[in-house]
């Protein structure tokens, strides 16, 4: 029984535990702080990116530590949709767009937190490809193992 888990994977799962609250403190302090400034479809679209990253966040790290350490695919698969189409493409937009007027400590944590979603993204698809391959080699098997059980050998009648 090999180890499909990846423990890069993991580790990285561990640090975004502890680095999502520091990241959303920073975020709603900074978003406080510039609030007055911004164009209203700039605040209606930042309070909708804070609402739809914090929950979609919960979920997407639970689906990676289930999915990781139990070695379940649909969960990791789960996790790599959600960090790929949701998350990379909302801190991007956070990081790059510059009528956010957006603060050098802002710019700093959204950097970090997008080199974790980029690691993860990549991490996640091995570590589901190896997961794929092998549970795929192993359903092979046993279903030769359960043909040979049912088919007499040659020269038995």
């Amino acid at each position: 029984c090999e180890i499909l888990s990846s423990l890069p994977l993991q580790m990285s799962l561990y640090f975004n535990v502890y680095f999502f609250p520091f990241w959303w403190l920073i975020t709603v302090a900074t978003l406080y702080l510039k609030y007055p400034v911004l164009s209203d479809y700039y605040k209606f679209i930042l309070v909708t990116i804070m609402i739809l990253v914090s929950l979609t966040e919960l979920i997407r790290l639970y689906l990676g530590y289930v999915g990781n350490l139990l070695e379940k695919v649909p969960e990791l698969a789960g996790f790599w949709l959600l960090t790929l189409l949701p998350q990379l493409p909302i801190i991007l937009f956070l990081l790059f767009n510059e009528g956010l007027k957006i603060h050098s400590l802002e710019r700093a944590v959204h950097i970090m937190f997008a080199a974790f979603l980029s690691f993860q993204v990549v991490a996640a698809f091995f570590t589901l490809k190896r997961m794929v391959n092998t549970l795929a080699t192993r359903f092979r098997q046993t279903e030769f193992h359960r043909l040979e059980e049912q088919c007499p050998g040659p020269g038995i009648p």
